[in-house]
């Protein structure tokens, strides 16, 4: 990031605004005029840098087409925005200004919010969160990461401040846990696919995995979808802060009922779906070619989602998938059913169960499912890394860098076939072993525990000497106490 904002500065800057706005707009308002103020700089500054030449050539909109920047007519500049923040009409100037946006660039068309002159939302406040942006959001050299970054604070932090109302959290993967799928798939280059892109920071991730290893992002090419009208346009407009093309389709939709990428298969998928989710059974899904081991369970839609991503895999595919804890040993007919024949496909690679409390949303722990179609043994690792992370806050666990590198190295070990059984850590199970815990796949099953830190009969005996020691020392002292205050007592009577 080329300027470093407090995210407590952030915050403060839309807490007066949020308390008079519906909350079903608190993330448009905010987020929309972040992703204003960002095409809007870097449109001035290639126009301030086309002014220069003194040949007319700010007028050629292929010059800002050729860079991937947005034509910003006239009174959708922020500076036109800025000099209506004391007015009254600034909540119309805003939504004309999307209006305008849209009707400039085609692929703008139908993302942009357009909520600003609702009588509901105060118009003073939003004219002071114009000019907090307006002095603040200066990234002189216009680095979009210093924006995306921006926009993903406030997009994590809507569902941390607001629990009750829709939750991002449930659109949003914490950066930990996508940085692990990633840097366990290693998307190099090739089709990526998430089937429930939420947000769209899976994608955000797999980009930056490509830059850091000296690639280009046109190296990977992206595709996904969102059933959630409002969580579509944040994702598409997320992307563009990052110089990303993506096919999210023409608009939201449902990936079971509405398959917007029908029949296209992926090298890569990294998916985040909605836990156990009830009521998304259609009868046009009965006998679905999506459902190669049988259909899925018309109730909970955990493994009609791992069927599916499991369809749209190619032949030399993988995928990581987050899933809740209790699908590794569901025993409902039809997850039984699935799970058996795809641990007997050879193709489930490893499951990993990761620590609690990383989600904003929720705090019950669960699993990242590795599907590799290009395996052939029935081996599966078995990682359980519910011990790892800090608590960074009262309710939230982050896995640090080095806990990324332990799950990765752990990973990349078991396929260089190098890897060390670490009890109550790691394991490889065989095929056989599997069968035998009735295709159970709970990673405490096969990892057992860590004995090296287990106690001797002398060093219990010494704990509990110790703990009854400063049991008996606290009793005294609490004696000591209760004369005092005895004393005290007697002489208020008296």
């Amino acid at each position: 990031m080329s300027q470093i904002i407090d995210e407590n500065i952030l915050w403060k800057a839309v807490e007066k605004l949020l308390d008079k706005v519906d909350p079903t707009d608190h993330r448009e308002v905010v987020l929309g005029l972040v992703f204003l103020k960002y095409v809007s700089d870097k449109y001035q500054a290639k126009y301030n840098e086309l002014s220069s030449r003194n040949d007319g050539s700010e007028l050629d909109s292929d010059y800002y087409i050729e860079d991937n920047i947005f034509l910003v007519p006239q009174k959708a500049l922020w500076s036109y925005i800025v000099s209506y923040s004391k007015q009254p009409e600034i909540g119309q100037v805003i939504d004309n200004a999307f209006l305008e946006l849209e009707k400039n660039n085609d692929q703008l068309n139908g993302i942009l919010p357009k909520i600003y002159s609702k009588s509901s939302l105060d118009k003073m406040a939003l004219g002071e969160l114009v000019d907090f942006f307006d002095n603040n959001l200066n990234a002189q050299d216009l680095d979009s990461d210093f924006f995306g970054q921006v926009y993903e604070y406030y997009i994590s932090a809507f569902d941390k401040h607001f629990p009750t109302t829709t939750k991002l959290g449930d659109f949003f993967t914490p950066k930990c846990i996508s940085e692990l799928m990633v840097e366990i798939l290693e998307p190099y280059q090739g089709r990526v696919y998430d089937p429930c892109c939420g947000s769209g920071g899976m994608f955000v991730q797999c980009s930056k995995f490509v830059k850091e290893h000296q690639g280009e992002i046109y190296d990977i090419s992206i595709y996904g979808q969102e059933s959630n009208p409002v969580i579509w346009k944040i994702a598409k407009m997320n992307l563009v802060f990052r110089g990303l093309e993506a096919n999210l389709g023409p608009r939201n939709a449902d990936s079971f009922s509405n398959d917007l990428h029908k029949d296209e298969k992926f090298d890569f998928i990294i998916a985040n779906p909605p836990y156990n989710l009830k009521k998304y059974w259609n009868p046009s899904f009965e006998a679905d070619p999506r459902w190669i081991f049988g259909d899925p369970d018309k109730t909970n839609a955990n493994y009609a989602w791992l069927s599916l991503i499991y369809y749209k895999l190619k032949e030399t595919g993988k995928a990581a998938i987050l899933m809740p804890s209790g699908a590794k040993i569901s025993k409902t007919k039809d997850d039984y059913k699935i799970r058996k024949a795809m641990i007997e496909s050879g193709h489930i690679d490893a499951i990993i169960t990761l620590p609690n409390k990383l989600f904003d949303a929720f705090s019950i722990s669960g699993e990242c499912w590795i599907l590799n179609k290009a395996k052939t043994n029935k081996d599966i690792l078995f990682i359980n890394a519910d011990n790892l992370g800090n608590l960074v806050s009262g309710k939230n666990r982050v896995l640090e860098l080095s806990d990324i590198q332990k799950i990765v190295q752990t990973y990349k070990d078991y396929k260089n076939n190098n890897l060390d059984d670490l009890p109550g850590f790691s394991k490889k199970a065989d095929f056989e072993s599997i069968i035998e815990n009735d295709y159970s796949l709970n990673p405490r099953m096969y990892v057992g525990f860590d004995e090296s830190n287990k106690l001797s009969t002398e060093e219990i005996e010494q704990e509990i000497k110790k703990a009854s020691a400063e049991l008996f020392k606290l009793i005294k002292e609490g004696k000591k106490l209760e004369e005092k205050f005895q004393e005290i007592l007697e002489k208020e009577i008296m």
